[in-house]
């Protein structure tokens, strides 16, 4: 997973950043350069797997964060063509708002009000994708000059996907919260539009907010029409600085001053509730490893995210559940019970299935 980290300027983005990867990045002045952080998804089945198996080497899913820089001087989210190809190689848009008063820090507007800055981005994102939009209708109408019969038909075809698109955007309506059916949605994917990915909200709270923040996460996540656009509230500055301390004192210090569960925590968590992930693993005497992958993703696509070997000569996948194995506390155990079993290529895997995948090239 590639998470865009987004924000208007002087919100906090790239301390939201530094929390989420425990790095110490800094504000980058150019948009073709970013920050980029890799992030260990913490799972608890990981660590019994590795008492089970004694491997040589445990290796967690990982989390790719890029915090995309804004355009020098500007006073808004402005989307040239930079910042869109940073923006359309991200699984997802992770959206930082400002909702801290500091003096030191100047206001864009008068006042903060995470909720008006947070209507200004995502109107930004859907003028970036109706300009696309305009710009890829101008060719297709281009194209119909000289095209054949059946060309013309494709062309056709697309201009209506695209012309009921434009229609919902130009209503405010994000293509993720839009109706499409599923034959169209191999056509769209291609695109990358924005307002396709799923979205994640954090507002970039101050300390003086720690009391508010199931109120504002209330508010937060009532305005969403969907399961792919969630958001929590992150006090960045506070964040930032447990970040660059050792976990048994961040752990101390959190409990003291009742800040709850990590904020990296928390955003793997809704990335994968937002993206719809779920986990596999690999098991053995040389790595226990976890892979991420979609849901209801099949167990020849899955074999595939190994490696295209592996799918290509795919033959069958020898699959038991992570709790099916905990209770027998081996494999072979697990064989005796019967819950170790054969499956083929149509399988969907289910966050915890433990597999080995039987190949021949």
């Amino acid at each position: 997973m590639e998470i865009g980290i987004i924000g208007l300027p002087l919100s906090g983005k790239t301390t939201i950043f530094n929390a989420l990867t425990r790095t110490n990045g800094q504000s980058i002045p150019q948009a073709s350069q970013s920050n980029i952080g890799v992030v260990k998804v913490p799972d608890s089945r990981l660590d019994i797997l590795t008492k089970m198996f004694k491997p040589k080497k445990t290796i967690h899913a990982e989390v790719k964060y890029f915090d995309i820089p804004g355009i020098p001087g500007s006073q808004s989210l402005v989307i040239d063509n930079d910042y869109l190809l940073n923006l359309q190689k991200a699984s997802a848009l992770l959206l930082v708002i400002r909702g801290f008063e500091d003096p030191s820090v100047p206001l864009i507007e008068t006042t903060v009000d995470p909720f008006r800055d947070l209507s200004t981005m995502e109107l930004e994102l859907i003028f970036s994708d109706l300009a696309f939009l305009e710009k890829r209708l101008g060719r297709l109408q281009d194209g119909l000059k000289g095209a054949k019969h059946q060309e013309k038909e494709a062309i056709k075809k697309e201009q209506v996907v695209l012309d009921k698109i434009r229609l919902g955007l130009e209503n405010g309506i994000p293509i993720r919260d839009q109706v499409i059916p599923k034959q169209d949605n191999a056509m769209l994917s291609s695109y990358q539009f924005l307002t396709s990915k799923p979205q994640l909200v954090a507002i970039n709270i101050g300390e003086e907010s720690l009391n508010d923040t199931k109120t504002i996460e209330h508010t937060l996540n009532a305005r969403a029409k969907s399961s792919n656009n969630l958001g929590i509230t992150i006090c960045g500055k506070l964040e930032a600085e447990l970040a660059q301390i050792n976990e048994d004192e961040e752990l101390e210090f959190r409990q003291s001053i009742g800040a709850g569960e990590s904020s990296m925590n928390r955003m793997l968590e809704l990335s994968y509730n937002a993206l719809g992930m779920v986990s596999f693993f690999t098991v053995g005497e040389d790595e226990v490893r976890a892979w991420s992958i979609s849901s209801n993703t099949t167990a020849l696509k899955a074999s595939g995210k190994i490696h295209s070997d592996i799918e290509r000569g795919f033959i069958r996948a020898q699959i038991i559940h992570y709790t099916d194995i905990v209770e027998a506390g081996s494999i072979a155990e697990a064989r005796k019970k019967g819950t170790f079993r054969t499956e083929g290529k149509s399988y969907l895997m289910k966050d915890g299935d433990i597999v080995e995948f039987l190949f021949n090239i």
